[in-house]
């Protein structure tokens, strides 16, 4: 059986991050979210994987190349427009022969429930088959009705109180080549897509087997940026220790923690895990890193900074005297001398951030920033929790961020001195 990771879209409710790479490579615990459904199909004995890419498809390529670093052969198919899912599985048709399964590309799971997918499907005689999972609000997300273990319609983000259920779609399929034939025939839904669950539909109506497997096991959708914090914590709480780096005398650790090759960690740094540090870092001395912090590759911690359960990508610099809570930044940032990011309201209430236009609540009593690439903030410049800075961004010294910047923004104070003569 092979499979087919959908990663070609943007995932604009993830911006700042998206704007510079696609969702599905935003790293969470040290890995691009993708590479998680890579390893978890490799883990299920699924060596031959298509990914369908679009939007900076370049990154994914890069990353991946050919997959044999990871155990899998990876071969590509560009998706020029995104007209949906359906759209995106049928990009999928000239490499495809037998059953398939299909993966969102923006989704953590457990490999043993694909494993398990595997077995029932070819127990049973299906088209189709859909990962089904319950959850307390599924109005957010495509709600099944079922009929016994076939599953009778699909309805996409119902009403409130109009549920048929409270089972919902997980993103996770089985198809045969069949479903090729539906997709021809899909039409564009009310929201401007060749939705895959039409097609899932029409194979309803016409009579052929969907069956919906339920499952508990971990499925994690990835939807907003304060999520991957969350899920952040989930990884790095499951990693063992791994060091490949250099630690020097006087570095205290507490917990786990997974350094890189080529990595330091100077003298009176104090790291209590679980922390990822990934490759050629450059740690202190005397810095503070709390539980739950994942830095990429190259990046560089200075001294006497903390650093609280936030993800750091790659190339990015947090120099001294600074203070992180919380937050993403992106890549190939420079977090000034006596930066601070604070990560709560001084009121105490849960902390609301800007998705796609909208202020959103969060839910979180501390959150931080989320930072685009290539932004340089200037000492002593102050964020207030909650805050979105778009890419390539420059914010002066001395100033405190209250609200979101947009990218390509210079933010500066502008002081008023008073000069006296002193005799």
């Amino acid at each position: 059986m092979k499979a087919v990771i959908l990663s070609a879209g943007e995932g604009t409710r993830m911006r700042p991050l998206t704007l510079s790479r696609p969702k599905t490579m935003i790293p969470v615990g040290g890995k691009p979210i993708v590479q998680y459904n890579v390893e978890a199909l490799r883990d299920a004995g699924i060596k031959d994987i298509l990914i369908v890419v679009g939007y900076h498809e370049e990154m994914v390529k890069a990353h991946f190349k050919d997959g044999i670093d990871l155990g899998v052969n990876i071969s590509y198919v560009t998706q020029k427009e995104r007209l949906g899912t359906a759209h995106a599985i049928g990009m999928a048709k000239e490499h495809l022969e037998g059953p398939f399964i299909v993966l969102n590309g923006d989704i953590i799971l457990d490999p043993n429930l694909l494993g398990e997918l595997i077995n029932k499907y070819h127990e049973r005689d299906a088209k189709s088959m859909m990962v089904l999972t319950e959850v307390e609000n599924p109005s957010a997300f495509g709600v099944v009705e079922m009929d016994d273990q076939w599953v009778t319609k699909i309805v996409e983000k119902p009403k409130k109180g109009e549920e048929p259920s409270n089972l919902i779609n997980t993103g996770i399929y089985i198809f045969d080549t069949d479903i090729f034939s539906c997709i021809d025939k899909t039409t564009i839904s009310s929201r401007g897509e060749y939705e895959i669950t039409d097609s899932l539909q029409m194979q309803m109506d016409d009579g052929l087997n969907v069956i919906g497997i339920k499952t508990d096991k971990k499925w994690i959708d990835v939807g907003r940026p304060w999520e991957l914090l969350e899920i952040n914590e989930q990884i790095l709480s499951t990693i063992d220790c791994d060091i490949k780096g250099q630690i020097e005398k006087g570095v205290n650790i507490n917990g786990p923690v997974v350094l890189g090759k080529g990595s330091i960690i100077r003298s009176g740094t104090y790291i209590q895990g679980p922390a990822h540090i990934g490759e050629n870092c450059d740690i202190g001395p005397n810095t503070y890193l709390r539980g739950h912090t994942s830095l990429g590759n190259n990046v560089s911690v200075g001294n006497g900074v903390e650093i609280k359960n936030s993800i750091i990508m790659d190339g990015t610099n947090v120099n001294h005297l600074t203070y992180v809570g919380d937050s993403i930044i992106g890549a190939q940032c420079n977090i000034a001398a006596g930066t601070n990011i604070a990560n709560l309201r001084f009121d105490d209430n849960a902390i609301k951030m800007t998705v796609k236009g909208e202020r959103v609540h969060t839910g979180r009593r501390k959150l931080g920033v989320v930072f685009g690439d290539n932004v340089k903030t200037g000492i002593n410049s102050s964020f207030n929790p909650g805050v979105n800075v778009g890419i390539n961004c420059k914010i002066g010294s001395g100033t405190v961020i209250y609200r979101d910047v947009e990218s390509n923004t210079i933010v500066l104070v502008v002081q008023e001195h008073q000069v006296i003569n002193n005799p």
